[in-house]
Formats: structure tokens, C-alpha cells, sequence
């Protein structure tokens, strides 16, 4: 299931349209030029307001240099300006909440009935299509008036993107890892956007690979493209891959030749984007969404056959739920799945036996309201993780597979409360567990002929940690592939041999310009209002700090889906603590760093915990004099966004700016419309309001139904047109709200990437240019704008030649 979250701390913004040049000819606006922006001055050329801001890599003047000149890289030149701030005529409309006609809800006798009515004077902004001329207009003024806005950051702008740039390692490989008689790897090249998949025969030398998929190929005319999975057939010989090419997150599948370099006939539009072959060359499995974007349906497609004749293996029904899919790790059997964010239900289907019509499916446990598990396969036995029996932070349990049918679960190790397990992966001779213990992501092996023995926890040289399996593709490996990092250690990838417990460092991921001793990181607690410790991750410059403060501080908070904000490296995060500004993680609950309990204890009517924790870290830091509210900005994205919008409301004077990321706050209008993409699987997360007592509870809290009469922080909004996770109306909604109630000066800006959705730009330089400007706007309210002197580079780690 997937919500409006993010696992990463920088999401990503996008943009689109008509020359500007024609449209200032014929209505009249404000424009600065490429030179202008070079030299610091500003062009006016005449005012007004209608224009078309177009930024995309098919406007690219050929000899721009996305590099060295990003302003003609990535902006339409001359640049709209607008002065003033479009404000949006006000319609008249309720929206309604409860039992409505033709519409599911949630169960009939609980629904208000007659329903509720709210007025939404703003709900005219709301465009499903995206193509509303007026809407457009609109968002592309909003645009024209941050433009105005951060002008006088344009050679800064342009600084702190070449800044980020130079901790970029932009000519790299990945490590390769082994699949059959290949071995598979990415590169990227400098000045290129996307990444170059690659493989090579083991029998060959390093320097004798093939490409298999170029994506800069990919990307050739499009504003946007975004290969979501890619999977090759037993054989070697056929690439399946899926493309994303408006943000939307609705994939069509390729399928090429390997062999020969061909593209097939066969495609498939409009599937969720994950996608993998069966145990041959001809069988590829592959899923579809409905209306509201909810995966239901699972298909089984022939190579070489009409979509008409695709299996149509797994159907759910329940708007609850999402439809998913996966093979074991053996790649003896295919999973298929229903789950919600509280019950799951899962089947299997035996790959190695062949099926005559519809294959047979064995299901596990059919779905019990509160039950969840996962299942891998090892040999005789099938293991799974659940929460069955009260195991709120999960237990490992197994059952044999020729007595499935039974649906007689054993554990196989005791619940420990304290360790979360999140995920199972077998191999041959061992099996793998990732979890959490104290805070912190572990990985943990055993043999399956003796677990209670053999448990064993891989150690890490630093406490504060986050660590990950890697691609480990093959059953019958004796290493076990995995990366780790920490908010001062780049990433590394290493191979743990579970025998003798060693970790072989494959590389650490080369960030020039950076020397990590120069940083330190601290984890503290800090007490709640209801006595609970909230851990908070804290990383800093040494020599750029005054040890007994107060210094300027960002402080980012997510809490929601189990989703762990890790305590893991970014490059991004350079410029703010180059200059001194401190950076800070608050683990607040509803996420999943301590935990399920932790997730579990910030939901429904306890959802305001997420926000109140966060509002008590800032106050510690301020209390602490690690900061005070005059130095203090803060950050969330999509689900953080929620979390930013519901503190500037509760808290306006403790910030003094704050960048709100694909925001998700207008969740009292989404939440009770179950045609919006993700509401009904996420009834069970923030609750239905289309009923009590969800209805008063969320109302205590949605950002946008609390907008008030008073002082806000600097507030700086990034989405985008195509989202369809937070949907483009809710950020410019609330920003118009903001505008009109609040009491201060303080600037409001939206920037609408009008070519991207949820994760912004495709390209990796339009997002570090993207980025760049969020950071500007923070260090400029942070008075922090000044140049710096970058670090050399420490010397990398000796890396083993294995790759």
C-alpha cells in the first residue's frame, strides 16, 4: 500500500508550458533575463499578468550547460515576475460529509446522515484533469510571484546549486551484484540526467559490459520520465521495464530484445509499475489500478498474446485494500496479497508445478480485522512475520509447505517487544531479518536448522546508524549484500558472510569536497508532555558552531505510515551545515522509529501526539539555548508537510520559516471523498471524517480548516501538478487561506512544478537546481547566506577490488 509518504528527506518539485515572450506581448509582464539574473539586476518590462512558465529539459537552449549555467538550463528565459500575489475568486460550495448517493463511504449505519456541509470557497481550484485554462493560469501566477519573491536570491541561487554539485560524484558506478552468468550495475555520467543500467559476464573483464537500458535515451523529448522497475527473464535474453512519463505514477510496460536491441510488440498501459517475470521467458505478472488510483487487479500476460487473453490472477474488491504481488526469494513460488494498513491476507502459487487454466492458489490465513504478516520460503517451510497472538512489533513464525493447508503457524523465535521486524529474506543456508532495535534499523542472520543459536545481530561501528539489505538476488549466496550509513558517513555497501560474521566493504559512496571529521552527530531525548521520550538526531559542523549556542537550526519531522526517518547521510543537507546551521531529526511518533507501539500510539484520535512532539523538541532546543525561535526553521514533506502546516497553526511563533513539501492538508475535503486517489486505504490511518468520532477528531488538526487570525513564519510550498498522492489543490488552496487570514508580513510562496508529481523532477539536476532554491530561502530567513570554503576531500576508505 502505498501512502502519501516518502522514505527519502528531499522529495522532488517539477514545471511546464507556453513561451513567455508570446504571452508578454500580447498582456504585458514582468521578466528578468539570463544576464539580468547573472549580473543581480532586475528588468522590468512591463506589468500584468498572464504568462506561461516553462522550465523543462525539451525548452533547453543547446548551449545551455546544466552544470554551469543552470539559469538557462532550467528556466524559460526571460523569467516572469509577478509583484503582487494572485489571489483566487471565492465560489460558493459545500462540501459534503457523510452518506451520499452513489458514493461509498463507509459502513451506511455509522455515516451522518443527512450529511454534514462545510463551505469551501477555494473548492473551484480543485481540476481532476489537470487542464483547467483558469486553474493553470492560476498556479503559473503563483509561480510568477515566488519568481518576484526569491529574485533577489538568484546568484545565490546559482552558488549553493554548484555548491551541491561539487559533493556530487557525478561520473560513479554502483557495485555490481550477481544474477545468473551476469553481473548487473548502473553508472551515471557527468552532464548526463539518468542512470545507464549495465551488465556484465562474470567470464569478462570489467571493462566488457553492455548497456541494457539507457534512460538519457528514455528521457530524449519527454518533461519528465521515470522508470519505475525493471526486471529481465531467466533466460537473460528479454528486459521488461516500466515508464512513468507525467509524475501521475501510471507506468506502461516495455518489453526488449536483448539480443538483438529491439523493442517488442507487446506494451502494457496503465499498470502500477511493478513488474517482474515468472520462472520463464514468456510469463510476466504485472498489476492495474482503478479509478481512484487503488491497485486491485494482478494479471498474468504471455508474451507475444493479446492483452485481451491476460489471466486476471488476483482481484480485491475492498476499497480498503491494495492488490500487490512479489515471488519468493527461492523463486519457487509468486505471492499474492490484499492489505490495508492494519489486516493482510496472502496466497501462494507454486511456479515449479504446471498449471492447466487459472493457477491454484493456497491462501495463508485468510484476513482477520487487525491481523498483518508477510511470508518468504525456505526450503520445506514457508516463514512469516505477524502480529499475530499480540505481537504488536511482529514475531517470526514458520509452516511447512506441504502442511500450508492446515494454516498451523510455529514460532520460531519467542516475541521480543523490544525488536522489530519489518522484513524476512532466505536464503539457502541462512535467512535474513531487517528490524529495529533502540531506535535504529538492524539486520539480524540465522541458519534455520538452529535459530535459537544462531541469532545473531551484524554490528556497526557507529550506534547511530541506518542500515539496509541490498539487491541480493540469488537464493543459493553464502553473503549477504547490505549498505549502512549515518548522518556523518556517506553511504557504504558491504557483503556480510554469516559465517564468520565479517563485513567486506564493496565502497563507500565518494562525496568530494567533504571531510567527515570536520562533522559530529548527537542523539538526545526529549520529554514529551505526557512524559514519553522523543529521540531527536542532531548533526552539525564543528568548527561553523558556537558550543554554547544559540545557533541556527532546521528541524525536519515526518511521523506518520511506520515510515523511520533514519539518521542516514545527504549531500544535500552540506549547504545548511557548511554554514553553519544546525540539522536536526525529530522522531516523533506515528512514525516507526521505536517501533509499531510507536506508530500505533499517534493515530486517529491520538494523531495530534505527531505534532505536539514536535512542537515540544522545538521548545527543548530553544529552551536548551541550542537555538532559539528567531534561528529556528523546519521542514516536512508530503505526510511532514501535514505535520509542518498543523505546527505553524499551533505554534506560529516558535519558527521562524518553514518549507512544506508536497503538503498534505487539506485533510478533512480529501479524506471524505473516496474518489480521490489513496482516501479509503487511509481511513484507517488518519480516520473517516465522514463519520464520528473521526469527524471531530481530524478537525481538531487538518491544517487547512485551522488557518487563523494570526502571526505565521515565512512559508515557502514546493508540489506538483501531476501528484496524485496530495493532490495540486491542497497546497495552493491553503496558501490562499494562509494569505488571507494571517496578520503578519511574512511571505507565503508557492512553487507548482507543472510537469512533475509527487517526487518532482526526474532529472538529478533539475533537482539539486530545485532544491537549491528551498535551501536559499532557509538561509536567507536564516541570515546564513554567505559563500563558504568548502573542505578537500578526506581520503576514501580502502576499498577490497571485488567489484
Amino acid at each position: 500500500m502505498h501512502g502519501r509518504g516518502s522514505l527519502t528527506l528531499f522529495l522532488r518539485p517539477g514545471s511546464q508550458r507556453a513561451s513567455p515572450v508570446a504571452a508578454a506581448s500580447k498582456v504585458g509582464a514582468t521578466f528578468i533575463t539570463a544576464a539580468a539574473f547573472a549580473k543581480g539586476m532586475q528588468r522590468v518590462l512591463s506589468a500584468g499578468h498572464l504568462s506561461r512558465l516553462s522550465r523543462r529539459l525539451n525548452l533547453f537552449s543547446t548551449k545551455a550547460s546544466q552544470r554551469d549555467d543552470p539559469w538557462n538550463a532550467f528556466e524559460k528565459l526571460p523569467l516572469r515576475l509577478e509583484k503582487q500575489p494572485p489571489v483566487a475568486k471565492r465560489v460558493p460550495h459545500q462540501v459534503p460529509f457523510g452518506a451520499v448517493q452513489g458514493e461509498e463511504r463507509g459502513p451506511a449505519t455509522s455515516l451522518f446522515q443527512p450529511p454534514k456541509l462545510r463551505d469551501d470557497p477555494l473548492f473551484w481550484l480543485r481540476d481532476d484533469d489537470r487542464k483547467n485554462p483558469e486553474v493553470l493560469k492560476h498556479l503559473e501566477t503563483e509561480n510568477a510571484y515566488t519568481n518576484y519573491q526569491t529574485h533577489h536570491l538568484r546568484a545565490a541561487r546559482e552558488d549553493i546549486y554548484k555548491e551541491i554539485l561539487s559533493h556530487v560524484q557525478e561520473t560513479d558506478q554502483s557495485v555490481p551484484y550477481s544474477r545468473g552468468p551476469y553481473m548487473y550495475f548502473s553508472k551515471t555520467i557527468e552532464g548526463s540526467s539518468y542512470r545507464i543500467r549495465c551488465r556484465r559476464l562474470k567470464t569478462k573483464p570489467e571493462d566488457e559490459y553492455e548497456v541494457f537500458l539507457d534512460e538519457n535515451e528514455l528521457a530524449k523529448g519527454k518533461k519528465h520520465c521515470d522508470v519505475g522497475d525493471w526486471d529481465v527473464s531467466p533466460s537473460h535474453e528479454i528486459l521488461v521495464y516500466s515508464v512513468d512519463e507525467f509524475g501521475y505514477e501510471e507506468y506502461t510496460l516495455y518489453f526488449k530484445n536483448l539480443s538483438t536491441g529491439e523493442l517488442m510488440k507487446d506494451a502494457i498501459p496503465k499498470t502500477s509499475g511493478k513488474v517482474m517475470f515468472g520462472n520463464d521467458a514468456s510469463t510476466v505478472f504485472y498489476a492495474t489500478m482503478d479509478s481512484a488510483h487503488r491497485t486491485n487487479r494482478v494479471w498474468m500476460h504471455k508474451l507475444g498474446t493479446p492483452l485481451s487473453e491476460d489471466v486476471l490472477l488476483h482481484q480485491e474488491d475492498d476499497s480498503l485494500f491494495d492488490a500487490g504481488f512479489d515471488k519468493s526469494s527461492s523463486e519457487r513460488f509468486l505471492f499474492l496479497t490484499s492489505s490495508s494498513s492494519e489486516t493482510s491476507e496472502a496466497w501462494a502459487i507454486d511456479l515449479e508445478q504446471k498449471q492447466i487454466g487459472e493457477p491454484q492458489k493456497l491462501c495463508f490465513r485468510k484476513r482477520q480485522k487487525g491481523i498483518l504478516y508477510d511470508v518468504d520460503h525456505h526450503d520445506k517451510d514457508f516463514y512469516i512475520i505477524t502480529n499475530l497472538d499480540g505481537a504488536t512489533n511482529f514475531k517470526l513464525m514458520s509452516l511447512g509447505v506441504d502442511r500450508a493447508a492446515d494454516g498451523k503457524w510455529k514460532e520460531v523465535f519467542k516475541y521480543k517487544p523490544e525488536m522489530k521486524i519489518d522484513n524476512v529474506h532466505c536464503f539457502k543456508d541462512f535467512i535474513a531479518l531487517e528490524g529495529r532495535l533502540n531506535g535504529f534499523s538492524q539486520v539480524w542472520t540465522f541458519k534455520p536448522s538452529d535459530p535459537q543459536k544462531t541469532l545473531k545481530m551484524i554490528e556497526f561501528e557507529d550506534e547511530s546508524h541506518a542500515a539496509e539489505l541490498g539487491p541480493n538476488e540469488e537464493f543459493e549466496s553464502q553473503k549477504i549484500r547490505l549498505s549502512y550509513d549515518s548522518l556523518t558517513i556517506p553511504r557504504r555497501v558491504y557483503d556480510f558472510d554469516p559465517i564468520s560474521s565479517t563485513l567486506d566493504l564493496l565502497k563507500e559512496q565518494p562525496v568530494p569536497s567533504y571531510d567527515p571529521s570536520l562533522y559530529a552527530s548527537e542523539r538526545v531525548e526529549v520529554k514529551a508532555k505526557d512524559g514519553t521520550m522523543i529521540p531527536l538526531s542532531i548533526v552539525y559542523r564543528r568548527d561553523k558552531i558556537k558550543t554554547a549556542g544559540p545557533n541556527p537550526l532546521h528541524l525536519y519531522g515526518y511521523g506518520s505510515y511506520e515510515i523511520s526517518i533514519d539518521p542516514q547521510f545527504s549531500s544535500l543537507r552540506l549547504p545548511l551545515l557548511d554554514r553553519g546551521v544546525v540539522y536536526a531529526i525529530a522522531h516523533v511518533r506515528g512514525g516507526g522509529e521505536m517501533g509499531r507501539t510507536w506508530y500505533e500510539s499517534a493515530k486517529y484520535a491520538q494523531k495530534v501526539r505527531t505534532f505536539t512532539d514536535f512542537i515540544d523538541c522545538a521548545q527543548h532546543l530553544v529552551r536548551s539555548g541550542k537555538t532559539t525561535a528567531d534561528m529556528l526553521s523546519i521542514e516536512g514533506r508530503s505526510a511532514g508537510g501535514l505535520l509542518v502546516g498543523a505546527v505553524v497553526n499551533m505554534a506560529p511563533g516558535l519558527f521562524k520559516a518553514a518549507l512544506a513539501g508536497v503538503p498534505f492538508v487539506d485533510v478533512m475535503n480529501t479524506m471524505s471523498d473516496p474518489s480521490i486517489p489513496l482516501t479509503t486505504g487511509e481511513w484507517e490511518e488518519w480516520g473517516n471524517p465522514n463519520m464520528e468520532p473521526y469527524y471531530s477528531d481530524m478537525l481538531r488538526w487538518s491544517p487547512y480548516d485551522n488557518v487563523a487570525a494570526q502571526g505565521y513564519p515565512a512559508i515557502f510550498v514546493a508540489s506538483g501538478l501531476y501528484d496524485p498522492r496530495v493532490a495540486y489543490w491542497e497546497p495552493a488552496k491553503w496558501v490562499q487561506k494562509l494569505r488571507e487570514f494571517k496578520t503578519d508580513d511574512n511571505p507565503v510562496l508557492l512553487k507548482m512544478d507543472l510537469s512533475a508529481g509527487h517526487f518532482s523532477a526526474s532529472d538529478r539536476y533539475r533537482l539539486y537546481w530545485e532544491r537549491s532554491l528551498e535551501i536559499c530561502f532557509v538561509l536567507d530567513k536564516l541570515k546564513c547566506l554567505e559563500s563558504v570554503q568548502l573542505p578537500p576531500s578526506a581520503g576514501a576508505p580502502e576499498i577490497k577490488s571485488n567489484m
